[in-house]
């Protein structure tokens, strides 16, 4: 299944070289929605690893490396009930304004994408994306942040201290941020983030206490075992991050189902897994999904 035609490429890219000012005019006259409405829940599509160089599905290296592709996902993705939105960094999210993509959809913009995979510098996650007084300007309607915890790694701190600035001026805009905390550590040469559930409850406090206001503050976390533990360390709106996929989708999606129905837990973000699914059915991965975080079906505006 595509959705997106070589015609609608060839005008992103005429668009691109001929009007660009057509971005922005589409961001600021698309019709908005409230962030929360009807059940309160929300699911939103991820799109924004290719920035920090990670274009890997699965055993796929470059699987996000064709940008047509990944669009084409994104629109078959957007275009089904019940997703709410769109994560990306300015990149994904300019491409998705160009084609008309964004109405009625929350778009949260992501922010820092420096901290490369694979590079020695990975822990100080420079915030290379998106800024707080741009996605304000922009009409963005939510923010993101990465946050990797390695204590044994001095880039750690450049990026609590970064993360920190950008939670106080969400928070003085009235721009709901997501964190997404992790404990992490170089294992034979690369991060690996400790999903053990008291390393992600001791990433939440320390990601809880960053800034001035706490306010907006969202968590976006992974699905652990215990969640209901992980769950009784904030009193934050929590989406669950998807995380990659396993071997077994449906153990995958009954994981996601059980973590949907704690306390606390407002939806879903998910990405790879569902863009990128092993039989190559967006749709129907996307649906199973949307069923999960909206089961009474897609709820109606405010």
């Amino acid at each position: 299944m595509t959705l997106l035609t070589d015609e609608d490429f060839a005008r992103l890219r005429d668009l691109r070289a001929f009007e660009p000012d057509t971005i922005a005019h589409n961001l600021a006259t698309r019709r908005r929605r409230d962030v929360l409405r009807g059940d309160g829940r929300l699911f939103i599509v991820a799109a924004d690893h290719p920035a920090r160089g990670a274009l890997a599905v699965g055993s796929r290296p470059t699987a996000m490396a064709d940008r047509y592709e990944l669009l084409d996902r994104l629109a078959i993705a957007l275009s089904r009930p019940g997703v709410d939105g769109v994560l990306g960094t300015p990149d994904i999210i300019d491409d998705l304004a160009a084609l008309g993509l964004l109405d009625d959809k929350i778009i949260v913009g992501s922010m820092n994408r420096g901290g490369l995979r694979g590079a020695s510098f990975e822990m100080d996650d420079r915030y290379t994306g998106y800024d707080v007084p741009g996605m304000v300007a922009a009409g963005v309607d939510f923010a993101k942040t990465l946050i990797r915890v390695n204590l044994a790694d001095a880039g750690t701190a450049p990026t609590l201290t970064a993360t920190a600035d950008a939670v106080t001026q969400a928070a003085a805009a009235k721009l709901p941020i997501m964190l997404e905390p992790f404990m992490s550590d170089w294992v034979d040469g690369r991060i690996v983030n400790d999903l053990s559930t008291d390393a992600v409850i001791l990433s939440i406090a320390i990601a809880a206490g960053l800034g001035n206001s706490s306010a907006y503050t969202w968590m976006k976390l992974p699905v652990v075992p215990d969640m209901e533990r992980v769950m009784e360390a904030t009193t934050m709106p929590t989406l669950l991050l998807g995380g990659d996929a396993g071997v077994d989708p449906d153990e995958t999606f009954a994981a996601w189902e059980d973590a949907l129905s704690l306390p606390g837990v407002r939806g879903l973000t998910v990405g790879r897994t569902l863009l990128y699914p092993p039989d190559g059915d967006v749709a129907a991965a996307v649906d199973t999904a949307a069923g999960l975080v909206h089961p009474a079906g897609v709820p109606a505006a405010l």
